[in-house]
Protein backbone atom coordinates (compact mmCIF):
# COMPACT_ATOMS: atom_id res chain seq x y z
CA UNK A 1 0.00 0.00 0.00
CA UNK A 2 1.43 3.91 -0.46
CA UNK A 3 2.48 5.68 2.65
CA UNK A 4 -0.57 7.44 3.41
CA UNK A 5 0.76 10.10 5.80
CA UNK A 6 4.29 11.70 6.68
CA UNK A 7 5.67 13.83 9.29
CA UNK A 8 8.20 16.00 10.29
CA UNK A 9 9.03 15.95 13.90
CA UNK A 10 11.84 17.30 16.10
CA UNK A 11 13.45 15.32 19.06
CA UNK A 12 14.54 17.67 22.22
CA UNK A 13 14.13 15.80 25.24
CA UNK A 14 12.74 18.46 27.65
CA UNK A 15 9.75 17.74 25.29
CA UNK A 16 8.98 15.14 27.80
CA UNK A 17 7.91 16.68 30.97
CA UNK A 18 9.52 14.56 33.36
CA UNK A 19 12.75 15.47 31.46
CA UNK A 20 12.24 18.97 30.70
CA UNK A 21 10.80 19.63 34.28
CA UNK A 22 8.58 22.64 33.46
CA UNK A 23 10.77 23.80 30.87
CA UNK A 24 8.47 22.39 27.81
CA UNK A 25 5.55 24.92 28.47
CA UNK A 26 8.33 26.95 26.27
CA UNK A 27 7.73 25.21 23.53
CA UNK A 28 3.64 24.58 23.79
CA UNK A 29 3.20 25.13 20.34
CA UNK A 30 5.23 22.03 19.64
CA UNK A 31 3.94 20.12 22.18
CA UNK A 32 0.14 21.07 21.06
CA UNK A 33 1.25 20.16 17.63
CA UNK A 34 2.97 16.89 18.62
CA UNK A 35 -0.11 15.64 20.40
CA UNK A 36 -2.42 16.25 16.95
CA UNK A 37 0.49 13.79 14.79
CA UNK A 38 0.50 11.25 17.62
CA UNK A 39 -3.52 11.32 17.41
CA UNK A 40 -3.23 11.10 13.99
CA UNK A 41 -1.24 8.71 13.77
CA UNK A 42 -3.03 6.62 16.39
CA UNK A 43 -6.39 7.01 13.53
CA UNK A 44 -4.33 5.49 10.60
CA UNK A 45 -3.02 2.37 13.08
CA UNK A 46 0.33 1.94 11.05
CA UNK A 47 1.14 -1.90 10.52
CA UNK A 48 4.81 0.09 10.05
CA UNK A 49 6.26 3.19 11.10
CA UNK A 50 9.64 4.55 8.85
CA UNK A 51 11.56 6.89 10.72
CA UNK A 52 14.67 8.65 9.89
CA UNK A 53 16.72 9.77 12.84
CA UNK A 54 20.48 12.10 12.46
CA UNK A 55 21.16 10.15 15.83
CA UNK A 56 21.94 6.53 14.52
CA UNK A 57 25.09 5.60 13.77
CA UNK A 58 25.63 7.83 10.15
CA UNK A 59 28.56 6.83 7.89
CA UNK A 60 29.93 9.54 5.61
CA UNK A 61 29.04 7.05 2.07
CA UNK A 62 26.31 4.43 3.46
CA UNK A 63 22.69 4.72 4.75
CA UNK A 64 22.05 2.10 7.48
CA UNK A 65 19.20 0.14 8.16
CA UNK A 66 18.78 -0.68 11.95
CA UNK A 67 19.15 -4.82 12.33
CA UNK A 68 17.89 -7.41 14.13
CA UNK A 69 14.26 -8.25 14.98
CA UNK A 70 14.08 -4.96 17.45
CA UNK A 71 15.89 -2.30 19.84
CA UNK A 72 15.14 -1.29 23.18
CA UNK A 73 16.25 2.40 24.42
CA UNK A 74 16.08 4.64 27.43
CA UNK A 75 16.87 8.40 28.57
CA UNK A 76 19.54 7.62 30.76
CA UNK A 77 21.88 10.23 29.52
CA UNK A 78 19.43 13.04 30.20
CA UNK A 79 19.35 11.60 33.73
CA UNK A 80 15.98 9.63 33.37
CA UNK A 81 16.76 6.52 32.45
CA UNK A 82 13.60 5.10 34.22
CA UNK A 83 11.98 6.07 30.81
CA UNK A 84 12.55 3.36 28.20
CA UNK A 85 10.91 1.75 25.16
CA UNK A 86 11.23 -1.05 23.05
CA UNK A 87 10.16 -1.25 19.64
CA UNK A 88 10.34 -4.55 17.34
CA UNK A 89 11.62 -4.10 13.74
CA UNK A 90 9.75 -4.81 10.66
CA UNK A 91 11.67 -7.92 9.40
CA UNK A 92 10.68 -8.50 6.07
CA UNK A 93 10.57 -4.32 5.28
CA UNK A 94 13.97 -4.24 6.46
CA UNK A 95 15.23 -7.10 4.20
CA UNK A 96 13.03 -6.17 0.93
CA UNK A 97 14.34 -2.32 1.69
CA UNK A 98 18.05 -3.78 2.23
CA UNK A 99 18.00 -5.66 -1.46
CA UNK A 100 16.54 -3.14 -3.64
CA UNK A 101 18.96 -0.66 -2.36
CA UNK A 102 21.74 -3.12 -3.62
CA UNK A 103 19.96 -4.23 -6.56
CA UNK A 104 19.58 0.10 -7.23
CA UNK A 105 23.28 0.74 -6.58
CA UNK A 106 22.29 2.86 -3.35
CA UNK A 107 25.02 1.77 -0.50
CA UNK A 108 22.50 1.42 1.90
CA UNK A 109 21.89 -2.00 4.60
CA UNK A 110 22.02 -3.19 7.78
CA UNK A 111 25.71 -3.66 8.36
CA UNK A 112 27.93 -2.04 10.93
CA UNK A 113 25.28 -1.13 14.01
CA UNK A 114 28.20 -1.70 17.29
CA UNK A 115 25.21 0.61 19.35
CA UNK A 116 21.89 -1.33 19.36
CA UNK A 117 20.00 1.59 21.67
CA UNK A 118 17.51 3.57 19.97
CA UNK A 119 18.95 7.24 20.32
CA UNK A 120 16.47 10.18 21.22
CA UNK A 121 15.89 11.33 17.42
CA UNK A 122 13.89 8.27 17.30
CA UNK A 123 12.42 7.99 21.07
CA UNK A 124 10.96 11.83 21.34
CA UNK A 125 8.71 10.46 18.82
CA UNK A 126 7.86 7.05 19.85
CA UNK A 127 7.06 8.30 23.09
CA UNK A 128 4.66 10.75 21.87
CA UNK A 129 2.95 7.76 19.33
CA UNK A 130 2.91 5.23 21.79
CA UNK A 131 0.70 7.59 24.29
CA UNK A 132 -2.07 6.46 21.93
CA UNK A 133 -1.33 3.85 19.71
CA UNK A 134 2.02 1.25 20.30
CA UNK A 135 0.76 -1.77 17.60
CA UNK A 136 3.14 -1.22 14.93
CA UNK A 137 6.84 -2.57 14.11
CA UNK A 138 9.79 0.12 13.30
CA UNK A 139 11.96 0.40 10.45
CA UNK A 140 14.98 2.79 11.94
CA UNK A 141 17.10 4.38 9.37
CA UNK A 142 20.07 6.82 9.89
CA UNK A 143 21.27 9.60 7.55
CA UNK A 144 24.46 9.76 6.28
CA UNK A 145 27.47 11.96 4.39
CA UNK A 146 25.67 10.78 0.62
CA UNK A 147 24.45 13.65 -0.96
CA UNK A 148 20.91 14.78 -1.19
CA UNK A 149 19.91 13.23 -4.20
CA UNK A 150 21.56 9.74 -2.77
CA UNK A 151 18.77 10.34 -0.10
CA UNK A 152 15.91 11.53 -2.05
CA UNK A 153 16.45 8.15 -4.22
CA UNK A 154 16.66 5.96 -0.85
CA UNK A 155 13.00 7.33 -0.13
CA UNK A 156 12.19 6.45 -3.35
CA UNK A 157 12.75 3.14 -2.43
CA UNK A 158 10.78 2.81 0.78
CA UNK A 159 8.05 4.38 -1.05
CA UNK A 160 8.34 1.63 -3.75
CA UNK A 161 8.24 -1.15 -0.55
CA UNK A 162 5.56 0.23 1.07
CA UNK A 163 3.90 -0.07 -2.30
CA UNK A 164 4.56 -3.59 -3.02
CA UNK A 165 3.34 -4.62 0.45
CA UNK A 166 0.09 -5.08 2.12
CA UNK A 167 1.22 -2.99 5.18
CA UNK A 168 -0.44 0.58 6.29
CA UNK A 169 3.05 2.25 6.51
CA UNK A 170 3.44 5.81 8.14
CA UNK A 171 6.71 7.69 7.88
CA UNK A 172 8.40 9.68 10.43
CA UNK A 173 10.83 12.32 9.56
CA UNK A 174 12.70 13.04 12.69
CA UNK A 175 15.34 16.15 12.53
CA UNK A 176 15.49 19.41 14.28
CA UNK A 177 16.31 22.81 12.16
CA UNK A 178 19.38 25.39 13.25
CA UNK A 179 21.43 24.62 16.54
CA UNK A 180 22.56 28.91 16.12
CA UNK A 181 19.40 31.00 16.72
CA UNK A 182 20.44 32.52 19.77
CA UNK A 183 23.78 33.86 21.56
CA UNK A 184 22.10 32.68 24.96
CA UNK A 185 21.63 29.37 23.35
CA UNK A 186 23.83 26.01 23.76
CA UNK A 187 25.57 26.61 20.42
CA UNK A 188 25.40 30.12 19.97
CA UNK A 189 24.28 32.34 16.84
CA UNK A 190 25.07 32.86 13.71
CA UNK A 191 23.38 34.77 11.43
CA UNK A 192 22.26 31.68 8.99
CA UNK A 193 20.58 30.10 11.52
CA UNK A 194 17.62 32.11 11.50
CA UNK A 195 17.53 32.06 7.76
CA UNK A 196 18.08 28.64 7.43
CA UNK A 197 14.75 28.10 9.48
CA UNK A 198 12.77 30.70 7.49
CA UNK A 199 13.20 29.01 3.97
CA UNK A 200 13.01 25.38 5.70
CA UNK A 201 9.54 26.10 7.35
CA UNK A 202 8.56 27.97 4.55
CA UNK A 203 9.43 25.17 1.95
CA UNK A 204 7.92 23.01 4.65
CA UNK A 205 4.33 24.70 4.66
CA UNK A 206 4.38 24.95 0.75
CA UNK A 207 5.71 21.47 0.65
CA UNK A 208 7.74 22.63 -2.16
CA UNK A 209 10.71 19.74 -1.47
CA UNK A 210 12.56 20.84 -4.18
CA UNK A 211 13.99 23.43 -1.72
CA UNK A 212 15.04 21.11 0.74
CA UNK A 213 17.89 19.79 -2.41
CA UNK A 214 18.72 23.66 -3.23
CA UNK A 215 20.30 24.35 0.28
CA UNK A 216 23.89 24.53 0.14
CA UNK A 217 26.29 22.50 2.19
CA UNK A 218 28.37 25.07 3.60
CA UNK A 219 25.69 26.93 4.13
CA UNK A 220 23.69 24.26 6.29
CA UNK A 221 26.75 23.47 8.69
CA UNK A 222 27.22 27.10 9.61
CA UNK A 223 23.60 27.10 10.29
CA UNK A 224 24.35 23.74 12.14
CA UNK A 225 21.02 21.88 11.44
CA UNK A 226 20.48 18.11 11.42
CA UNK A 227 17.47 17.44 10.26
CA UNK A 228 17.76 18.18 6.34
CA UNK A 229 19.04 15.21 4.95
CA UNK A 230 15.85 13.30 7.33
CA UNK A 231 13.29 15.38 5.51
CA UNK A 232 14.70 14.87 2.42
CA UNK A 233 14.37 11.20 2.50
CA UNK A 234 10.89 11.55 3.22
CA UNK A 235 10.58 13.59 0.29
CA UNK A 236 11.50 10.70 -1.76
CA UNK A 237 9.56 8.31 -0.13
CA UNK A 238 6.51 11.14 -1.31
CA UNK A 239 7.65 11.42 -4.85
CA UNK A 240 5.16 12.10 -7.43
CA UNK A 241 2.73 12.31 -4.77
CA UNK A 242 -0.05 14.89 -4.36
CA UNK A 243 -0.25 16.16 -1.06
CA UNK A 244 -2.06 18.30 1.75
CA UNK A 245 1.10 19.68 3.46
CA UNK A 246 0.35 21.21 7.19
CA UNK A 247 3.37 23.44 8.73
CA UNK A 248 1.57 22.43 12.12
CA UNK A 249 4.03 24.50 14.35
CA UNK A 250 7.51 26.20 14.53
CA UNK A 251 9.63 27.70 17.59
CA UNK A 252 13.14 28.31 18.80
CA UNK A 253 13.14 29.93 22.33
CA UNK A 254 16.19 27.74 23.24
CA UNK A 255 18.52 28.57 20.39
CA UNK A 256 17.22 25.53 18.45
CA UNK A 257 14.54 25.17 16.13
CA UNK A 258 11.80 22.79 16.43
CA UNK A 259 9.02 22.27 13.35
CA UNK A 260 6.56 19.99 13.13
CA UNK A 261 4.65 19.15 9.71
CA UNK A 262 2.32 16.75 8.52
CA UNK A 263 1.58 15.34 4.84
CA UNK A 264 -1.51 13.35 3.82
CA UNK A 265 -1.22 11.83 0.15
CA UNK A 266 -4.33 12.67 -1.82
CA UNK A 267 -3.64 11.71 -5.17
CA UNK A 268 -0.26 11.49 -7.74
CA UNK A 269 0.85 14.68 -9.17
CA UNK A 270 3.60 14.50 -12.37
CA UNK A 271 5.08 17.52 -11.57
CA UNK A 272 6.36 16.48 -8.34
CA UNK A 273 9.11 13.81 -9.20
CA UNK A 274 11.51 16.97 -7.80
CA UNK A 275 15.19 14.46 -8.24
CA UNK A 276 14.36 15.37 -12.12
CA UNK A 277 13.76 18.93 -11.74
CA UNK A 278 16.92 19.01 -10.03
CA UNK A 279 19.27 16.96 -11.91
CA UNK A 280 18.00 19.05 -15.13
CA UNK A 281 18.65 22.06 -13.35
CA UNK A 282 22.15 21.01 -12.20
CA UNK A 283 23.22 19.95 -15.13
CA UNK A 284 22.18 23.30 -16.94
CA UNK A 285 24.33 25.11 -14.28
CA UNK A 286 27.12 23.04 -15.34
CA UNK A 287 26.80 23.33 -18.77
CA UNK A 288 27.01 26.61 -18.71
CA UNK A 289 29.92 26.69 -16.36
CA UNK A 290 31.80 24.49 -18.47
CA UNK A 291 31.31 27.38 -21.37
CA UNK A 292 33.54 29.74 -19.46
CA UNK A 293 35.88 27.33 -17.36
CA UNK A 294 39.69 28.53 -17.96
CA UNK A 295 42.18 26.35 -18.75
CA UNK A 296 43.21 25.75 -14.99
CA UNK A 297 39.47 23.91 -13.97
CA UNK A 298 39.59 22.64 -17.59
CA UNK A 299 42.72 20.43 -16.83
CA UNK A 300 41.37 19.36 -13.71
CA UNK A 301 38.16 18.61 -15.19
CA UNK A 302 39.61 16.65 -18.44
CA UNK A 303 42.44 14.97 -16.03
CA UNK A 304 40.00 13.37 -13.54
CA UNK A 305 37.27 12.39 -16.37
CA UNK A 306 40.17 10.98 -18.41
CA UNK A 307 41.48 8.73 -15.21
CA UNK A 308 38.20 7.81 -13.94
CA UNK A 309 36.70 6.35 -17.47
CA UNK A 310 39.58 5.33 -19.02
CA UNK A 311 41.99 4.76 -16.56
CA UNK A 312 44.30 6.73 -17.97
CA UNK A 313 46.68 9.63 -16.57
CA UNK A 314 46.55 12.52 -19.25
CA UNK A 315 49.66 14.13 -19.81
CA UNK A 316 50.03 17.87 -19.77
CA UNK A 317 50.79 19.47 -23.63
CA UNK A 318 52.63 22.03 -24.90
CA UNK A 319 49.77 24.35 -25.61
CA UNK A 320 48.57 25.04 -22.20
CA UNK A 321 49.09 28.26 -21.29
CA UNK A 322 52.50 29.18 -19.99
CA UNK A 323 51.96 30.63 -16.09
CA UNK A 324 50.77 26.21 -16.08
CA UNK A 325 53.99 24.97 -17.64
CA UNK A 326 56.43 27.49 -16.38
CA UNK A 327 55.53 27.99 -12.84
CA UNK A 328 55.54 26.35 -9.85
CA UNK A 329 53.19 26.60 -6.91
CA UNK A 330 51.06 24.16 -4.27
CA UNK A 331 47.71 23.77 -5.56
CA UNK A 332 44.19 22.85 -4.03
CA UNK A 333 41.64 20.94 -6.59
CA UNK A 334 38.21 20.90 -4.98
CA UNK A 335 35.16 18.96 -6.26
CA UNK A 336 31.38 19.39 -5.47
CA UNK A 337 28.55 17.38 -6.57
CA UNK A 338 25.17 18.47 -6.13
CA UNK A 339 26.13 21.46 -4.64
CA UNK A 340 27.94 19.43 -1.53
CA UNK A 341 31.69 18.68 -1.14
CA UNK A 342 32.51 15.62 -2.74
CA UNK A 343 36.33 16.02 -2.51
CA UNK A 344 39.89 18.23 -1.84
CA UNK A 345 43.75 17.20 -1.97
CA UNK A 346 45.82 20.00 -2.32
CA UNK A 347 49.60 20.48 -1.85
CA UNK A 348 50.98 23.67 -0.01
CA UNK A 349 54.20 23.80 -1.51
CA UNK A 350 55.02 22.59 -5.23
CA UNK A 351 55.76 18.72 -5.40
CA UNK A 352 56.20 18.90 -9.22
CA UNK A 353 57.42 20.30 -12.08
CA UNK A 354 54.97 22.99 -13.14
CA UNK A 355 51.64 23.99 -12.26
CA UNK A 356 49.92 21.72 -14.69
CA UNK A 357 51.58 18.83 -13.28
CA UNK A 358 49.70 19.68 -9.78
CA UNK A 359 46.76 20.08 -11.07
CA UNK A 360 46.88 16.85 -12.80
CA UNK A 361 48.43 15.04 -9.78
CA UNK A 362 45.16 16.78 -6.91
CA UNK A 363 42.64 16.51 -9.18
CA UNK A 364 43.01 12.97 -9.52
CA UNK A 365 43.50 12.65 -5.55
CA UNK A 366 40.98 14.56 -5.05
CA UNK A 367 38.30 12.44 -7.10
CA UNK A 368 39.61 9.08 -5.59
CA UNK A 369 42.05 9.36 -2.47
CA UNK A 370 39.83 11.60 -0.67
CA UNK A 371 39.43 9.67 2.55
CA UNK A 372 36.07 11.71 3.37
CA UNK A 373 34.75 10.17 0.49
CA UNK A 374 34.36 7.01 -1.36
CA UNK A 375 36.25 7.50 -5.40
CA UNK A 376 34.09 9.18 -8.06
CA UNK A 377 32.35 7.23 -10.48
CA UNK A 378 31.95 7.38 -13.94
CA UNK A 379 28.30 8.22 -13.28
CA UNK A 380 28.54 11.00 -11.12
CA UNK A 381 31.62 13.08 -13.51
CA UNK A 382 28.71 15.11 -15.57
CA UNK A 383 27.57 16.12 -12.58
CA UNK A 384 30.99 17.33 -10.86
CA UNK A 385 31.78 20.85 -10.28
CA UNK A 386 35.63 21.92 -10.07
CA UNK A 387 37.64 24.79 -8.69
CA UNK A 388 41.37 25.05 -8.88
CA UNK A 389 43.15 27.22 -5.83
CA UNK A 390 46.71 28.11 -6.82
CA UNK A 391 48.79 29.18 -3.19
CA UNK A 392 50.80 31.81 -3.08
CA UNK A 393 53.86 31.71 -1.05
CA UNK A 394 52.92 31.84 2.91
CA UNK A 395 54.30 34.20 5.15
CA UNK A 396 54.74 33.69 9.17
CA UNK A 397 52.19 35.70 11.45
CA UNK A 398 52.43 36.38 14.90
CA UNK A 399 48.25 36.61 15.54
CA UNK A 400 45.22 36.04 14.42
CA UNK A 401 44.93 39.84 14.50
CA UNK A 402 46.63 39.60 10.76
CA UNK A 403 44.24 36.95 9.34
CA UNK A 404 40.89 37.72 7.05
CA UNK A 405 39.14 34.92 6.56
CA UNK A 406 38.17 36.17 3.03
CA UNK A 407 41.51 37.04 1.74
CA UNK A 408 43.98 34.48 3.83
CA UNK A 409 44.30 31.01 3.76
CA UNK A 410 45.97 29.74 6.89
CA UNK A 411 48.81 26.79 7.98
CA UNK A 412 49.15 25.90 11.07
CA UNK A 413 52.02 23.59 12.73
CA UNK A 414 53.24 21.83 15.32
CA UNK A 415 56.46 19.70 14.66
CA UNK A 416 55.19 17.44 11.99
CA UNK A 417 51.52 18.25 12.57
CA UNK A 418 50.45 20.70 10.04
CA UNK A 419 46.69 21.91 8.65
CA UNK A 420 45.67 24.29 6.12
CA UNK A 421 42.30 25.99 5.32
CA UNK A 422 41.79 27.76 2.24
CA UNK A 423 40.34 31.33 2.03
CA UNK A 424 36.62 32.45 1.73
CA UNK A 425 34.77 29.82 2.22
CA UNK A 426 31.43 29.94 3.00
CA UNK A 427 30.88 29.88 6.91
CA UNK A 428 33.85 30.71 7.93
CA UNK A 429 33.53 34.31 9.12
CA UNK A 430 36.57 35.41 12.15
CA UNK A 431 40.08 34.10 11.97
CA UNK A 432 38.85 32.22 15.53
CA UNK A 433 36.53 29.68 13.44
CA UNK A 434 39.47 29.53 10.42
CA UNK A 435 42.20 28.63 12.91
CA UNK A 436 39.97 26.25 14.68
CA UNK A 437 39.09 24.49 11.71
CA UNK A 438 42.78 24.33 10.58
CA UNK A 439 44.14 23.15 14.02
CA UNK A 440 40.80 20.51 14.43
CA UNK A 441 42.48 19.29 10.55
CA UNK A 442 46.28 18.79 11.73
CA UNK A 443 45.11 17.13 14.86
CA UNK A 444 46.86 20.15 17.47
CA UNK A 445 44.91 21.05 20.47
CA UNK A 446 44.30 24.75 20.73
CA UNK A 447 46.05 24.70 24.26
CA UNK A 448 48.85 23.56 22.62
CA UNK A 449 51.87 26.13 20.91
CA UNK A 450 51.58 26.46 17.21
CA UNK A 451 53.01 28.57 14.51
CA UNK A 452 50.79 30.17 11.94
CA UNK A 453 51.25 31.21 8.53
CA UNK A 454 48.74 33.31 5.59
CA UNK A 455 48.53 32.98 2.24
CA UNK A 456 46.86 34.02 -0.55
CA UNK A 457 45.25 32.32 -3.45
CA UNK A 458 44.17 32.66 -7.10
CA UNK A 459 41.11 30.92 -7.42
CA UNK A 460 39.86 29.12 -10.61
CA UNK A 461 36.12 27.85 -10.97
Amino acid sequence: MPIKEAFILPHPPLIIPAIGGGQEIKIKKTVEAYEKVAHRIAEIKPDTIVLTTPHSIMYSDYIHISPGRGASGSFKEFGHGQISMHVEYDVDFVQQLSLLAEQSNIPAGTLGEKNKNLDHGAMVPLYFVNKYFNDYKLVRISISGLTYIDHYSFGKLISKVSDESSKNVVFIASGDLSHMLKDEGPYGYREEGPIFDREVTQAMRNGDFLKFMKFDEEFCESAAECGLRSFITMAGSLDGKELKSELLSYEGPFGVGYAVAAYEVTGNDSERHFDEVYKKEEQSKIDNLKKEEDSYVNLARKTLESYVSNHKKIKKTNDLDDELLKNKAGVFVSLKLDGQLRGCIGTIAPTTSCIAEEIIQNAISAGTEDPRFYPVSEEELPRIIYSVDVLGEPEAIQSMEELDPERYGVIVTKGTRRGLLLPNLEGINTPLEQVGIALKKAGISEHESYSMERFEVVRHK
